[in-house]
């Protein structure tokens, strides 16, 4: 199943080799994430079923606050992401192997994606309200709104944008991965960007499926938009509880 997957991949080589392809990738995935909690977010406020999940219920959330953030996200695509794109599709060009992952393989690599990207997100976010310059000059932007909302993920700053790019741009290289697993890597990723941003708790909230409190989910990271000092890890809590930084109310 998986080659069969990869081969329908490579038949859009074409497409995969444009320089455009890695910003209209990530523009779509994340705005297709992010799509269905916009819709929750408009009808929250007048469906009482739907505002008893959010986890600020007396939160709003207005057409021009989510203008707002999708016109910076768009911005830093179009002025920053997009000009390194080509820079690194002209210095690394695309080479895709014939032969899949295992589905072994594919899954191993990619928890080690998403544990590598934990590690080095907590210790720039750590960083980033620790040392108040660091804070007051690039970070204080993404904290605008203390309740969250879908598409407050992509609300920062230039330097916050591409630094944490680079992060999830790496790793996959640093480790070696197959192509596959990279995409699936950045789709995973922007996922769970996108439910750690949305203000939701659901029953079927990815928090709520892994055991042992091991991941914090949407209740972890809007408990830090809310209270600024605690919860800097984006996805797990172990960095957390070894830091003494973890906090659920």
């Amino acid at each position: 199943m998986l080659q069969s997957f990869w081969d329908f991949i490579r038949a859009h080589d074409a497409y995969l080799r444009s320089p455009f392809f890695p910003v209209l990738f990530s523009l779509t995935v994340y705005l297709g994430f992010c799509l269905p909690f916009v819709a929750l977010d408009l009808l929250s406020s007048k469906v009482a079923l739907l505002r008893s999940y959010r986890i600020q219920p007396r939160s709003q959330v207005s057409w021009s606050m989510m203008w707002c953030c999708l016109a910076q996200s768009l911005y830093n695509h179009v002025v920053y992401i997009f000009p390194l794109t080509v820079l690194h599709w002209y210095w690394r060009p695309v080479s895709y192997p014939v032969q899949a992952p295992g589905l072994f393989q594919l899954v191993w690599d990619t928890v080690a994606c998403l544990l590598l990207f934990d590690f080095q997100y907590f210790i720039w976010h750590l960083l980033h309200h620790k040392v108040p310059w660091l804070y007051k000059t690039f970070h204080k932007v993404h904290h605008k709104y203390t309740a969250t909302f879908a598409l407050t993920t992509e609300y920062a700053g230039a330097w916050e944008t591409l630094s944490l790019g680079f992060f999830a741009a790496v790793n996959p290289l640093l480790l070696g991965c197959h192509p596959m697993t990279e995409l699936l890597f950045f789709v995973l990723n922007i996922w769970l960007s996108v439910e750690d941003h949305s203000g939701y708790d659901f029953p079927w909230s990815s928090h709520r499926l892994v055991p042992f409190g091991l991941y914090g989910g949407a209740p972890h990271h809007d408990m830090h938009h809310l209270k600024f000092k605690s919860n800097y890890a984006p996805y797990f809590t172990h960095w957390d509880r070894l830091f003494g930084t973890l906090r659920s109310n």
